[in-house]
């Protein structure tokens, strides 16, 4: 059953994402999503971008329902169940290094508050990056990357990723964004011998592990995911490779 709650509040990221907070008295871990319902549109999952006391969700706008959600304003209500899924586990002992790309960068946004980790934020252009000063109160070490260069460093996250990790040392990535993204950090990870957790993302009708529309190589990205660690990884066949539309009609990244 969902809950009722009330924007309180809400601001403009970049030209098509926005983050709406209110007030919901739920524990959340980071990494874990809700799953935000639309009357009479529909219910879409989405990461929880806040997990203190007033907590956020930060929607890019891609279709009927997000575009539905960007109309909210204050004291607006929506429908939320959840917390769901596995969040990441972060070690405050590890040198930690976030990355996150595009609207991806919500997701991880947490982790660099509760640690003050060094970040490095991908986009692929500078109207498109979105919490740079959020990253830039919570953390000494901010890094950005534009695919065009209009930005930062020109070239895509993981280039920039490499670059850092091969002039500081790091015991912990923790990601998500774009597959392809994820796909070539778990690559280059895996060649430097650095662990790593990855937040994926599949189609998901539920949430809660029961109807498989994200069924992964057997995994469920819903309730084993959504963040999936280096020694799980390999496991995922179509990782990098493959996923299923709405109808589950397998199709390629």
């Amino acid at each position: 059953m969902s809950d009722v709650v009330r924007i309180i509040s809400y601001r403009t990221e970049s030209k098509d994402t926005k983050t709406f907070e209110f007030v919901w008295n739920k524990n959340v871990r980071t990494g874990q999503f809700v799953m935000i319902w639309i009357p009479g549109i529909d219910e879409i999952p989405m990461s929880v971008s806040s997990t203190k006391d007033v907590k956020s969700i930060t929607v890019k706008a891609i279709g009927e329902a997000t575009a539905a959600i960007h109309k909210l304003k204050e004291g607006d209500i929506m429908g939320i169940r959840g917390p769901y899924g596995n969040g990441f586990s972060i070690n405050e002992n590890e040198r930690l290094l976030v990355v996150g790309g595009g609207v991806g960068v919500a997701a991880v946004m947490p982790a660099v508050r509760e640690t003050g980790a060094d970040m490095i934020i991908g986009a692929k252009s500078k109207d498109e990056i979105i919490m740079e000063q959020e990253a830039r109160r919570h953390s000494k070490n901010v890094w950005v990357s534009t695919d065009d260069g209009t930005h930062g460093f020109k070239g895509n996250a993981v280039q920039l990723m490499k670059e850092r990790i091969t002039e500081k040392e790091y015991d912990m990535i923790i990601a998500c964004g774009p597959e392809i993204m994820l796909y070539h950090i778990h690559k280059a990870c895996d060649e430097l011998n650095i662990k790593y957790q990855l937040s994926l993302e599949r189609y998901m009708k539920c949430g809660i592990g029961l109807c498989g529309s994200c069924v992964m190589d057997g995994m469920r990205v819903c309730a084993d995911g959504p963040v999936f660690r280096n020694e799980q990884i390999p496991m995922l066949k179509e990782f990098g490779r493959s996923k299923r539309d709405p109808s589950g009609i397998k199709i390629d990244l």
